[in-house]
């Protein structure tokens, strides 16, 4: 295809309505050429910067470099967002071909010796110039960007140092297909009422879509045929109420082997080859292991502090579970069901004590959640908080039918963005939920207003009937939809600052926080009411939704503190060569004690998280420090005895929402809390705090 501007329609302005592209136009043969002119443009406008004869000043150097590239900015978003969203065999070739050269690209770019030699320069002096609070924020962020990819190593460690970065992007590509690989490949397919055995309605509905998706008919069993994929949103309430022990294990087995399988799909390799580089990549910066050089910039700034906020948590998870674990094995054995109790029993026979212990069940909790009602929650919760309006916007078309697009507005009625919500599971889409952005907010001489996207994965309901969502799946919806404030409601000046592009351990507290109003009994009845007869939940499964509110707890501690701990025991390691990563994975943990029935969250053979990209690589503890962060902060809306105040909600909006990077994380909490934060909260709120 001929790179021709005029024909390649990622060339073009974003023309359709409130500036998103016309995804029909867009074909994955457009992206090799389009990127090709978009790298020329962004190395020539690098070059440019560095030549120029002028002395080096913010504006001409470090405001100039905020301004560059925005072509390869906006052509990389778009790429990620269908790679990840609705991706093809011909989407993830291109996938393939153009990791290492986009990784070569930044490798360039940060390693160019004139452009980081006048950022070094503004640097030194940074101190008597005379910046704004932001810009020297900016010329901070930007000096350790630089430094971070390597501008201040020698030329032979350079060119060793690209080597190994292009090498990390094609791994990190190939895990992430390999991960949907697996995941698209599997179905159980539940034929006849036998295998549908405790299964309650919403769930069949879910797995008849799933198998209606994929065009598969039943044999004559009640209802046709049912299939359960690997989204989350299914196998976790099949796991829950599915009678079919035998059915569990295999779809239990299914679900944890992923990636670790022998053949095209096995990531084995992939992630021991992955933790090789970047141990390569820690020694070329100094640091003893990988884990030390990507807390370097952290808010938790050491393996000492990740793991003094782990082990804080770890046993006391691990004694709570143990007690959760006897009264599992208590009713197995009232139900005349054998011991041992299996990893894949464990959700079957909690939703029997939570049923037995509380009078309450999630078949009886699911028919208020409705997802478009959810859906008005979250946008009433930002409406009461910020001011801010979704007007959905059903004549602009996104990569999938089932994508929807809302214009968002403030308070004053204008424009603050684009929100693009999609909910579904597809097996063109990679699994869990994230947060993205086709743009980021800016302004820097160019007014950008963001487009911000969610994407969950979410178990359809049938055709006609609505879909129900689990409290946790509610719980998931607003997490994210937390992020997208981030990025909606980011008002700073210079794109690098913009949004959730701020230090990992932060980047989860208004994600987190904003998950706080889901559960609050003044919104669930408000927006919690029955899909067929419109009644508000009642006020006595509210007190049971209360009353359980800490059930399973040291189960859902355990799983996730196993995961964040093999994560940092990984990348901890000091070997030139990394581990072969099952066998490590199942040292680390039996020298923790797991407990065998409990897992953990992720395996490492499809630790999206970690291998997918390196974000949250030795940084999987993020949550949980997050979770110290917004506990204690959400302890001001209780404290004003509201939880809309207005006077909290404007100061969270200034130091935290609106802010993006533009000030040290610390110092932004404090700005909010008026004082550092405290753990105390975070440990009550999993029941763990000791009296």
């Amino acid at each position: 295809m001929s790179p021709n501007p005029a024909s390649n329609p990622l060339l073009q302005d974003w023309a359709a309505p409130l500036g998103l592209p016309d995804f029909a136009q867009i074909q994955a043969q457009h992206f090799a050429p389009a990127f090709e002119i978009a790298l020329a443009q962004h190395r020539a406008e690098v070059d440019a910067i560095a030549a120029q004869p002028e002395a080096p000043s913010f504006a001409n150097t470090l405001a100039s470099f905020d301004r560059s590239g925005r072509l390869l900015t906006r052509l990389e978003h778009l790429f990620g967002t269908l790679a990840a969203s609705a991706t093809s065999p011909e989407l993830q070739a291109a996938q393939r071909a153009l990791a290492a050269p986009l990784a070569a690209h930044s490798s360039w770019t940060y390693m160019h010796a004139g452009l980081f030699a006048r950022v070094a320069a503004i640097f030194r002096e940074r101190q008597s110039l005379g910046l704004s609070a932001q810009e020297l924020r900016l010329l901070e962020r930007v000096h350790l960007d630089f430094v971070r990819a390597g501008a201040q190593l020698g030329a032979a460690e350079q060119r060793r140092y690209a080597e190994v970065m292009g090498r990390l992007a094609e791994l990190n590509t190939q895990f992430g297909q390999n991960v949907l690989a697996d995941e698209t490949s599997y179905q159980l397919v539940l034929d006849g009422e036998a295998d549908l055995a405790g299964l309650p309605d919403f769930v069949r509905q879910a797995a008849a879509q799933a198998a209606a998706e994929r065009g598969i008919a039943g044999k004559g069993g009640v209802g046709g045929a049912h299939v359960i994929t690997l989204s989350r949103s299914l196998i976790v309430p099949f796991l829950t109420f599915s009678e079919r022990r035998d059915l569990r294990q295999q779809a239990w087995e299914a679900w944890v082997s992923r990636g670790e399988h022998a053949g095209a799909s096995d990531n084995r390799v992939i992630a021991q080859e992955i933790l090789t580089l970047r141990n390569e990549q820690a020694r070329l910066h100094g640091h003893a292991c990988y884990a030390d050089y990507a807390l370097a910039d952290t808010m938790a700034g050491s393996r000492q502090a990740v793991l003094g906020l782990l082990d804080q948590v770890w046993e006391p998870a691990k004694a709570a579970c143990a007690l959760e674990q006897e009264a599992l094995e208590a009713m197995m054995q009232s139900l005349g069901h054998a011991l041992p109790l299996q990893a894949w029993d464990w959700r079957f026979y909690a939703e029997k004590v939570r049923k037995a212990k509380y009078d309450l069940d999630e078949a009886e909790v699911k028919p208020y959640f409705p997802l478009d009602a959810m859906v008005q929650a979250l946008f009433d919760c930002a409406g009461r908080l910020f001011g801010l309006s979704f007007v959905d916007q059903p004549g602009i078309k996104a990569y999938h039918p089932d994508v929807k697009v809302y214009e968002v507005r403030g308070a004053d009625g204008q424009a603050r963005g684009l929100f693009v919500q999609d909910n579904f599971a597809r097996s063109i889409k990679r699994s869990g939920a994230w947060m993205n952005a086709l743009r980021w907010q800016a302004r820097n001489g160019l007014d950008c207003l963001p487009i911000i996207l969610n994407n969950n994965n979410f178990a359809k309901g049938a055709a006609g009937e609505p879909t129900l969502l689990s409290f946790d799946d509610a719980r998931t919806l607003f997490h994210e939809f937390g992020h997208g404030l981030h990025g909606l409601l980011s008002d700073v000046e210079f794109e690098r600052l913009s949004g959730t592009q701020v230090l990992r351990d932060f980047v989860e507290l208004p994600s987190q926080m904003f998950e706080h109003w889901m559960a609050e009994p003044e919104v669930l009845k408000k927006h919690a009411r029955h899909y067929k007869t419109g009644a508000p939940i009642p006020e006595e499964l509210l007190a049971k939704l209360k009353a359980a509110a800490l059930f399973n707890q040291g189960y859902e501690t355990v799983r996730y503190t196993a995961s964040a701990l093999v994560d940092l025991a990984a990348h901890s390691l000091t070997d030139a060569q990394g581990p072969e990563v099952v066998a490590f994975e199942a040292q680390t943990l039996a020298a923790y004690g797991l407990p065998a029935a409990v897992g953990l969250n992720h395996r490492l053979t499809h630790f999206q998280h970690l291998f997918s990209g390196s974000s949250y690589a030795a940084g999987y503890y993020v949550y949980m420090w997050a979770e110290v962060l917004e506990m204690d902060a959400y302890q001001a809306f209780v404290e004003a005895g509201n939880i809309f105040d207005p006077v909290v909600a404007q100061r969270l909006l200034e130091t935290i929402y609106s802010s993006g990077n533009s000030r040290e994380p610390g110092e932004a909490f404090r700005a909010f809390r008026g004082r550092d934060p405290q753990v105390a909260p975070m440990l009550k709120g999993r029941g763990l705090l000791q009296n």
